[in-house]
């Protein structure tokens, strides 16, 4: 069976192996099988499991970064003991890095990004010593008894982007934590002082079926939740072997988060009988035990694989933008002095979505404060340019050559950031759009999507630059997707007034009506669905109708004008802007003078 999972990797390698088969073969051999059977039952007796032990390098998986690296002190300090007690040269000296990242295991075998930074990190290091990932270090609690060294940034083969380094050792004086201090509330620490990320755990979920042979199918209904929800890079997702250690338990949840580490607890249950399926699932906050959000489907049960992907898609895509609406308005509440990147980045989400010049300009000030804490935070980056993009759409940007160039500018420092952040990349691709590089765009979000298959914005965003290059018929499925993903989305006006402009492309105008006349409900505030409704109705011959239209767009929007309009479309093609143009001069309007 193969699993796809974010893991933390050790990877131990001995130095100069050739060098010490040279002086002799078979005492070097059994010196060197007998250090790595130490340093496996040593990771064993540390919560890791030893994927792989071939030749003179060792592959191990950990759930927890403080448990690899307690693990990595404890072999090292054993063995340089050892190593003292020879009389001879054959000193088998071990090098160890240590990275979180991306991995693919199948068996006993474990691969992927994860393995390879690990590998390229301890090739880095000194012999007897222990390099570690930014990840890892950002991970480790305070209290541990160590020192670092910052070795900076690394331009490592196979990595796009240069990695960073840290040298990691005891502390003078301090004695390597045992099994018992590096355990479950170091773990729970080192989730806690993550400032980037919001933790979550996914428990097993509830067999309510009378027959206990579809337990199988309630924990594949977790599991591909937690690959699922460890597929946005926000999001620091607790591994399944901690998470279905509470499995068949009657469990509080505010003690089950503090012992995890982590902020959001989901749980859930199915209940199965003959071919019908009742999935249930919630998400709650830890700290104070409320529901912030729940669901249940019910559905027939025709081909056990596809129900599996079409739930777990519904759950990812329901839970996202729930939490994401839920943790903004918490960091909205907060004092700004004591904010950090992470919730400076949500308060600016709460902002953004409130889609007023004035909320505009405040998130605009909460991405900066993030940034301030951390230049590198992809996230935030993205986030900016999007932002920035969706001022000059909405005719908010008082200076937009301005606001178009400095999108541009952060869209690229986004990608060239985190090359993997799906919202970086859509960041970058509406960036591109608002300065007139429609296929551009369209190559940033189908990778954006590609990234984060359960990213409602992202589908959003492509349909609308696709709708505009005159592929309305590609476009719609994608709209149909980021509905179905989000459907409380705070942006859904949007997504209403897309698929609007899809069917006028498309000369469909009664249901480009429709769609108008639905995104205008969703938010009576913009004038965008009145325009766009007004045009389908202008060739519908309906002008009175149209003429409604107009005036109250007019009154959201007093200065609109083509020229205005045809600005902020810059990457709409001239087929899409001639039968929008033409469906408002057929409705009555008229530029003010």
């Amino acid at each position: 069976m193969t699993q796809s999972k974010l893991a933390v990797i050790l990877h131990a390698d001995v130095v100069g192996s050739t060098a010490l088969v040279q002086k002799d073969e078979r005492i070097a051999h059994e010196r060197i099988q007998t250090a790595f059977r130490h340093s496996s039952d040593t990771i064993s007796a540390y919560g890791g499991t030893t994927r792989e032990l071939r030749g003179d390098a060792l592959v191990a998986e950990f759930e927890r970064a403080s448990d690899a690296v307690a693990a990595a002190l404890a072999f090292q300090a054993s063995n340089t003991e050892h190593n003292e007690s020879l009389d001879d040269d054959v000193r088998p000296s071990i090098r160890v890095g240590v990275a979180l990242g991306e991995v693919i295991i199948a068996d006993r075998t474990v691969t992927g990004a994860g393995v390879v930074l690990a590998q390229r990190l301890e090739q880095l290091a000194n012999p007897g010593g222990i390099n570690i990932s930014a990840a890892i270090r950002e991970a480790l609690p305070a209290r541990l008894p160590l020192n670092f060294v910052d070795l900076g940034e690394h331009e490592l083969k196979g990595f796009d982007v240069p990695q960073r380094c840290y040298r990691v050792a005891l502390s003078e004086g301090s004695k390597v934590p045992g099994p018992e201090t590096s355990g479950t509330n170091l773990g729970a620490e080192a989730v806690q002082q993550s400032s980037t990320r919001t933790s979550i755990a996914v428990l097993a979920f509830d067999n309510l079926s009378t027959d206990p042979e579809q337990e199988y199918f309630a924990d594949g209904i977790a599991e591909d939740l937690i690959t699922a929800l460890s597929r946005y890079r926000w999001f620091f997702v607790i591994a399944r072997n901690s998470s279905f250690a509470y499995k068949g338990q009657a469990v509080d949840m505010k003690r089950v988060a503090e012992e995890l580490g982590v902020q959001y607890v989901v749980e859930g249950s199915v209940r199965r009988a003959g071919s019908r399926v009742r999935i249930t699932a919630q998400l709650i906050e830890a700290r104070s035990g409320n529901h912030v959000w729940a669901e249940r489907y019910d559905r027939e049960l025709v081909d056990i694989f596809e129900l599996q992907d079409e739930i777990t898609a519904a759950i990812t895509g329901e839970l996202e933008p729930e939490l994401a609406t839920f943790e903004s308005g918490r960091a909205h509440q907060a004092s700004p002095g004591h904010l950090t990147a992470w919730d400076q980045y949500l308060r600016g989400l709460w902002h953004l979505w409130r889609f007023t010049k004035q909320d505009s300009t405040e998130a605009q000030h909460c991405l900066m404060s993030a940034l301030e804490h951390e230049p590198g935070f992809a996230p935030a980056l993205g986030l900016l340019a999007y932002l920035l993009a969706l001022d000059v759409l909405q005719g908010l940007a008082s200076e937009p050559q301005i606001a178009r160039s400095r999108a541009l500018e952060y869209g690229r420092r986004a990608v060239a950031s985190d090359p993997r952040d799906p919202i970086a990349h859509h960041g970058l691709g509406r960036a591109l759009a608002i300065n007139g590089d429609r296929e551009g765009a369209i190559v940033e979000l189908q990778k954006c999507v590609e990234l984060n298959p359960s990213f409602a914005q992202g589908h959003f965003s492509l349909a609308g630059r696709l709708t505009y290059a005159d592929r309305a018929s590609d476009a719609i499925p994608h709209l149909e997707r980021a509905m179905s993903l989000s459907p409380h989305d705070p942006n859904m006006w949007g997504f209403l007034v897309v698929t609007a402009g899809a069917h006028l492309q498309l000369r469909e105008f009664e249901l480009c009506v429709h769609w108008a006349e639905k995104s205008s409900r969703s938010n009576p505030d913009q004038f965008w669905p009145h325009l766009i409704r007004a045009a389908a109705l202008g060739h519908l011959g309906r002008n009175a109708a149209a003429q409604d239209a107009l005036a109250t767009a007019r009154v959201l929007k007093p200065d609109v004008s083509l020229a205005q309009l045809r600005g902020q479309l810059d990457d709409s093609s001239d087929s899409w802007w001639h039968t929008f143009a033409q469906g408002l001069a057929l409705g009555g309007f008229a530029e003010q003078s």
